[in-house]
């Protein structure tokens, strides 16, 4: 049966232009290559897994309706307020207020020009292709383990995308940092964290030279806020001023960003599985029983002790933002 198919295919072939022949050839060795790849069966299970969670989550996002955009259509009308001449952070009409640093308002600007259901359609369409985009370079090194993210924070996921909230944004942010260089870096990072201090620690995941950058991009936008003081009273009243708040799970979104840090470490876990974790204790262990035999010794003055301590303690402080090495590295 299979050769009297080919025989036909060959036959159909000779009246279709080389050209053509090329790129049939090129697609059916792709389809071989992904048909061969779901033999895995992690990758079976992954497949499985992300197509409940899609299909669970746009069953969601659909039967929300018009109800959706709450957060987004915050900033919206926050910017054309502000454009009117009124204040942002306590809004007329069906909006919740901007709570946001002043001086932000303008990178919402060019987006909030449009109409609402524009913006919003671009808000949330924009919101999937970049999280897709990322879930396929999870997905590309790591299958199984991706999927299962995915479904561990498919509720902050959705949450996030039927309110239009910016933690999805900062995520994707502070995913972007990690690939980019200092500079650029450290402003995402600094614009994520001075935008809710939430990504602070997310420092972490940055190259040493880049947590610098970050903390003086933090400084710039502290001065920032500075300037525009009198707005800048307003935006904490608006902030704290929503009394007691739920448990805020669409946080967690934020736990993405941890994925490509992750997913680039051959064993990013080392450290509570058996071997590691007493790895680690031993060299804990070690530095305490050298940091206490440094604190008895008798015979160097204390001021001594404290100078050598500082010197170290400012030598792991510059290491940790890659200030201690050459400045060309």
């Amino acid at each position: 049966m299979s050769d009297r198919f080919a025989a036909r295919l060959r036959g159909v072939e000779r009246f279709v232009d080389r050209p053509t022949q090329r790129r049939a050839s090129v697609l059916r060795r792709a389809l071989r290559r992904e048909v061969s790849r779901l033999r895995d069966p992690r990758r079976r299970a992954a497949v499985v897994i992300l197509a409940v969670v899609f299909g669970l989550g746009v069953a969601g996002l659909v039967a929300r309706g018009e109800a959706a955009g709450a957060d987004a259509r915050a900033y919206w009308a926050a910017v054309r307020i502000w454009l009117g001449g009124g204040n942002p952070y306590h809004p007329t009409g069906p909006f919740l207020p901007y709570v946001y640093p002043p001086w932000m308002l303008p990178f919402f600007a060019p987006w909030a020009l449009l109409p609402w259901d524009v913006a919003w359609f671009v808000w949330r369409v924009g919101s999937f292709l970049l999280l897709f985009w990322t879930i396929d370079w999870a997905y590309r090194r790591r299958p199984l383990e991706t999927a299962v993210v995915v479904a561990l924070l498919a509720f902050p996921l959705a949450a996030n995308l039927d309110t239009g909230n910016v933690n999805l944004h900062l995520a994707l942010m502070l995913w972007a940092a990690q690939f980019s260089g200092p500079r650029l870096a450290g402003a995402l990072w600094a614009l994520a964290t001075w935008m809710k201090w939430v990504p602070a620690p997310f420092i972490v995941l940055l190259a040493p030279r880049a947590r610098a950058w970050g903390l003086l991009w933090l400084a710039i936008a502290a001065s920032l806020s500075l300037l525009t003081l009198p707005l800048t009273i307003v935006q904490l009243q608006a902030l704290f001023g929503f009394g007691p708040r739920p448990l805020r799970l669409d946080y967690l979104v934020l736990l993405w960003a941890a994925v490509p840090w992750l997913w680039r470490h051959p064993n990013p876990l080392w450290w509570i599985q058996g071997d590691g974790r007493r790895r680690l204790r031993a060299e804990l262990a070690a530095r305490l029983a050298a940091v206490l035999a440094a604190a008895r010794r008798d015979d160097e003055p204390l001021g001594l002790r404290l100078g050598r301590a500082g010197r170290a303690i400012l030598d792991r402080a510059r290491a940790f933002l890659g200030l201690a090495g050459d400045p060309a590295d």
